[in-house]
Order: C-alpha cells, then structure tokens, then sequence
C-alpha cells in the first residue's frame, strides 16, 4: 500500500510539472517578485500638502505591479523622529486594496531620523516577509526632503550587506547630494533621483518605475568601458560564442561569428529572460549581411510563445530594404514598426553596420550607425511576454532554417539611456565622420 501512494504521489507531482511546462506564463516588471519598502519623509519641513503628494507618487510607482502573495508585497514605514509601519509587507494582496491603504495613511510630523528609519526596515519590516527564500529582490526605496538629523551611512551600509537594493530620491533644495549618495546603492546615477519640489515629483516617476523594473527583470550586468549595464550579452546567452566559427570584425580588434545554413541558434527563453523584458530597453546589434541575408527576410532575433506567436522580433527584408520591430499588444496577438525610410538602405550593402532600436512603452526610435533613422509610435499598450517558449537568432522568417550572417554584437541594455552612450565606433567609417 506504502508504495501504491508513493507511485501516485510521483504521478501526481510529474503530471503538475508537466502542466506547468504547457501552461502560458507572462513574465515581466509587473509579474516580478519583489518585497519592496518605501520608506517616506513625514517631517515637518514637509507639511501636509506635499505629504498627500508624496502618496499620490508611491501610489502611482505601485500600480504598475502585479500586487499579491505571489508576485509584489509592499510595505510603507513614515518616519520623522521615529519610523512608523504605515503597511506590513504581505498585508494587501491586491492592487486597490494596497491604493487605499496608502491613501489613508496620516501625516506624522517631527525632526528627520533618516538612518533611524533606514534600521527599522532592514531590522523589522524585510525579515517580517513570510517568503524569504522565494523572494527574488528586496527592495527599499527612501524619500526625503532634507538633511538627516542622525547618521545613514550605518544603517545603509548594513542594508546593503543584508542584500537589500537601496534607492534613495531626494525632493527640494535641502537635500545633500553626499547623503543620498550615502544611502543609495552604486552607481548614484542609477540608485538616486531628485526632484525640484513634490509639486514636480511626478515627473520622476517613469524614472522610477524603469529603474525598479531594470532591478526587477534585468539581473545581469555587461561590461562596457568603465561601468556595468544592466542587460542580457545574447552571444553568450544564446551560445553563439559556442556554436559558430569566429571570424576578424570590423576592427582588426574586434571578433565576430560566421552564423552557416547548419548553425541553430535556439534557447528556451525562460533561459535568456527568465522574469521577462523591461518596459523600455535598447536592441543593439553589430552585423554584417552577405550573400543571401541581404535578400532574405528573416527575424534577426525572435521571441516565440510556445505556440509560435511572436512576442518580440526584429525583422530584416533585404528586398524591400526595410527593419520591422514587433512586440506585443493588449489587444492583438501582435503590433509591428516598419522601418523603410531613405538612409536605412545601406544597412544591405555587405559592409558591417549597427542597427539600435530605443523601444519604450509607447513608442520605438530606429538608428543605423548613430543616425536616428525614425520614431514610429505604438498603437497599443504593451503586455508582458511569454517566456515558456523559444528564443532564435537569424531564422527565416516564418521558417526554423537559418540564414548565414555574420554577428559581432548583440545586445539588449535595459536602461534606455544606454541609447546616448552606445556609439557606433567599432565600425572604422562611422567614427571618421
């Protein structure tokens, strides 16, 4: 009888398994699993007024989260003399609930113990979660509007060796730029923000909520020149490093893979984007297109469902000289961008070339070789992708066949900035101009 139940316990936990590999799982910023605290100013200098600001901000920055047991729990501690916990983590399991709940929360009053209330979350609030080993990122987020009255560096520094991401955004003009420096992680120009007054706080917003999902949905870093960005290197996360023959690039200095009809660049994408794309990103690829790959159509790069519907691509067509980026919509299976006006032609001439695509969630800006080429507006909201299917470099399109082409970068940043700093100086031509 003992082994009759165990066989059935086994049967039972296979066949769970195997309902979630066919399940459709959506992965991104608003499905990421986050204890996030926000730790907010309620001293005098503050006042009322600026307070309900102050609220109306964090209720923005929280709807975009998926809020449950599941996905993203929230706390609020208010501080001033001492720190108060306004809302327990796990307390809300639903996105209106936690709204009205912050919504509710009263103005305190009192001097400004910053670091007081920075050892309050890392001691009681961050160890009250009741799924610490599921957890994927701790999250603080501290908003002030004026020098501290006791000591940060403590308290955040302990914050930080406990593994808590620490965001620090300053409000006003009596803020010291060294404190939150000193609170914040680093760089200090992806961990701090400023805002004039809280009469213009909400113009940080989107801000915010980028950095919070980059934290969310984008854990790797790839170096480039003196800092890390936050991203995904395809070459290596797809394997191509591995699967292709290397070949000179553009440079005598640079490297780059020979992709043949026998080459299969596929991965499971919850490999490559386990939690997800960001809702902004930069699509930076460094190709050159021989022989047939300048007449082909064929998707560069392509994220399918396990069903085959395309949840990210960027498309090349060599005979109607065009790039068309697709990606996901609210209403459709699909939305797509065609980029085909004058200047993206030489992109098929056989000389090595850059094609970067700023996408944000409204909107998608094509380059080639640093020129802006176009900004085509998005029809349609954006929904998160499903990862449970695959992911393709240079594959016919509609077709599982490959088609040669030669790859020196591919990349996807996720901060949107990255747009401005990635140049294209690798390619010799380019840099003469």
């Amino acid at each position: 009888m003992a082994w009759t139940l165990r066989s059935l316990t086994m049967l039972l936990f296979l066949a769970y398994l195997q309902a979630i590999e066919e399940e459709d799982i959506r992965a991104g910023c608003s499905t990421a699993v986050n204890d996030l605290v926000y730790i907010i100013d309620g001293s005098w200098s503050v006042g009322q007024s600026d307070f309900k600001k102050a609220k109306s901000w964090l209720v923005n920055i929280t709807s975009g989260f998926d809020i449950s047991s599941h996905y993203s729990q929230v706390a609020v501690v208010q501080y001033s003399d001492t720190p108060r916990l306004e809302i327990p983590l796990g307390k809300h399991h639903g996105g209106p609930d936690l709204i009205q709940a912050i919504e509710g929360i009263s103005y305190l009053g009192g001097n400004t113990q910053t670091g007081r209330a920075i050892k309050f979350a890392v001691d009681h609030v961050f160890p009250s979660s009741q799924r610490t080993s599921t957890v994927k990122n701790r999250i603080a987020v501290v908003v002030t509007d004026g020098k501290s009255q006791d000591d940060v560096v403590d308290a955040s520094v302990e914050a930080r060796a406990q593994g808590v991401i620490v965001f620090a955004v300053g409000v006003g003009t009596e803020i010291t730029t060294s404190e939150l420096m000193s609170i914040a992680n680093k760089p200090g120009g992806t961990y701090v923000l400023y805002a004039e007054d809280y009469a213009n706080i909400d113009r940080i917003r989107d801000s915010m909520e980028q950095r919070l999902c980059e934290e969310s949905v984008c854990p790797t870093r790839i170096p480039v020149a003196s800092r890390d960005e936050k991203g995904f290197e395809l070459i290596l996360g797809m394997n191509i490093h591995q699967k292709t023959k290397k070949i000179q690039g553009s440079l005598v200095s640079e490297t780059a893979f020979s992709l043949t009809t026998s080459t299969d660049i596929t991965e499971n994408t919850r490999e490559i984007f386990p939690e997800g794309l960001p809702p902004s990103y930069v699509f930076v690829a460094t190709v050159r297109l021989k022989g047939s790959a300048k007449q082909d159509k064929f998707d560069l790069l392509r994220i399918l469902s396990k069903d085959g519907v395309t949840q990210a691509a960027v498309t090349l067509n060599g005979a109607y000289k065009s790039v068309t980026f697709t990606t996901t919509s609210t209403t459709n299976e699909e939305q797509l961008v065609t980029f085909n006006v004058h200047g993206i032609g030489s992109f098929f001439d056989e000389g090595w070339h850059q094609l970067k695509l700023l996408v944000r969630p409204r909107q998608v800006t094509g380059f080639l070789d640093d020129e802006e080429i176009q900004e085509v507006a998005l029809l349609e909201p954006v929904e998160p992708i499903y990862i449970n299917g695959k992911t393709q470099v240079a594959k016919k399109f509609g077709a599982e066949t490959t088609v040669p082409v030669e790859i020196q970068k591919l990349r996807l940043y996720c901060d949107p900035h990255q747009s401005e700093r990635e140049t294209a100086c690798e390619i010799y031509s380019v840099c003469l101009h």
